[in-house]
C-alpha cells in the first residue's frame, strides 16, 4: 500500500510541477482538471500513510506472538 501510495503521490507532484511551470512562465493556464489531479499528493501521502500504519501494527501482532511463543503461554 506505501508503493500504491507513493506512485499516486509521483503522479501528483507531476501534474503539479506542469500545472505551476504555466504560471511562473506567464502563459496561459492549464485547465481545471490539471488542478484537480495535482490534489493527487495529498491522496497519495494519505495512502502511504495508512500503508505505513498498517505495516507497523502488522509488525508488532508479529513481535507480540513471538515473544508470547518465547515464554510458552
Amino acid at each position: 500500500m506505501v508503493r500504491i501510495g507513493a506512485a499516486v503521490f509521483a503522479v501528483g507532484m507531476i501534474a503539479t510541477v506542469v500545472t505551476v511551470v504555466p504560471l511562473l512562465l506567464d502563459t496561459t493556464p492549464f485547465p481545471t482538471f490539471m488542478f484537480l489531479l495535482s490534489m493527487l499528493m495529498g491522496v497519495g501521502f494519505l495512502i502511504s500513510g495508512i500503508g505505513l500504519i498498517q505495516s507497523i501494527s502488522a509488525q508488532r501482532r508479529a513481535a507480540r506472538t513471538a515473544r508470547e511463543a518465547r515464554a510458552g503461554r
